[in-house]
């Protein structure tokens, strides 16, 4: 399937949904919360700024890698997509995709450091190739494993800063990890047609088709409540205060109604009602945990 006319968008605006822009807003969010936290004062402007560049360039060099490997089963998952719409051929995509990724190391190695660069890199190649091509095709749990791919930005900030791999860093790994499959199943439960029929054409292993919606529903509530206990862990460790406590219980238990919700109703609206809470969820702990930096209260 392809859209009639390939071309009614600017090329400029074509290549830059090839970067999966919204994706790329929230990596850089959450980096730059990373920075902050690495430092107890403002960190070098200069290092955040090419931090940034650098690492929202290897992010939507990534998003087009994804794109670029999955153009065929997108024909009829992302119809709208450049590549399977038309609006960019595969050959540009790869180009344009190692020109980022390429640009980017630079930027790090030059400008930022080397540990940084190689984090960037590491997280790229997993998410683009070892996800995309190989993990989605071989197990359901396929976002359990990849998603520590996708968990790297808090590190790749706060390494940015302190050239080091910090526990606290880690520890903001885990969150992204916990809550990614949480995240991204409510989306396999509401597109289920679609997916099923990916697993049909392309061996694409997603967990609503291999072993039931229902399944995935209750998975969906476990990890939630996980994702609770785990969001805990900065208070608890001494990394945050009372600010970020409350934050994170609010937004926990808002994230556990959402999956109940899910469970009990099982349509496809509290599916995505639940998808997009997801999305709003990892902001705003994000944002909580960098008013609490700057504001600190404790008991």
């Amino acid at each position: 399937m392809t859209n009639a006319s390939p071309h009614l968008k600017p090329l400029w605006k074509s290549y830059l949904e090839l970067c999966k822009p919204n994706v790329v807003a929230e990596m850089i969010f959450i980096a730059f919360v990373g920075m902050l936290l690495a430092s107890p004062s403002m960190p070098e402007l200069d290092k955040m700024i090419y931090g940034l560049i650098g690492i929202g360039l290897a992010a939507a060099a990534g998003g087009a890698f994804n794109q670029l490997v999955e153009r065929e089963m997108d024909k009829y998952l992302n119809a709208h997509r450049p590549i399977p719409s038309g609006r960019i051929n595969a050959k540009h995509a790869v180009v344009f995709a190692t020109l980022l990724s390429i640009l980017s190391m630079l930027v790090l190695i030059i400008k930022v450091n080397a540990l940084t660069a190689a984090l960037s890199l590491v997280s790229l190649l997993g998410y683009a190739f070892i996800y995309t091509s190989f993990l989605k095709k071989m197990t359901s749990q396929n976002i359990v494993i990849g998603g520590i791919f996708g968990a790297a930005p808090p590190l790749l900030g706060w390494a940015a800063i302190s050239n080091d791999i910090n526990p606290y860093a880690l520890l903001l790994v885990l969150i992204i990890f916990v809550w990614t499959p949480p995240h991204y199943w409510p989306l396999n439960i509401a597109r289920f047609d679609k997916y099923k029929k990916a697993y049909d054409e392309h061996g694409i292993r997603m967990l609503p088709v291999t072993h039931g919606v229902a399944y995935t529903r209750l998975q969906i509530l476990l990890w939630s409540i996980l994702l609770l206990l785990v969001t805990l862990l900065p208070y608890l460790t001494g990394m945050s205060g009372l600010i970020y406590l409350a934050f994170a219980s609010i937004l926990g238990v808002g994230f556990i109604a959402c999956a109940i919700l899910m469970m009990r109703t099982g349509t496809d609206k509290t599916a995505m009602q639940t998808f997009w809470f997801s999305i709003f969820y990892i902001t705003a702990l994000f944002a909580a945990l960098l008013i609490d930096h700057y504001v600190r209260f404790t008991l």
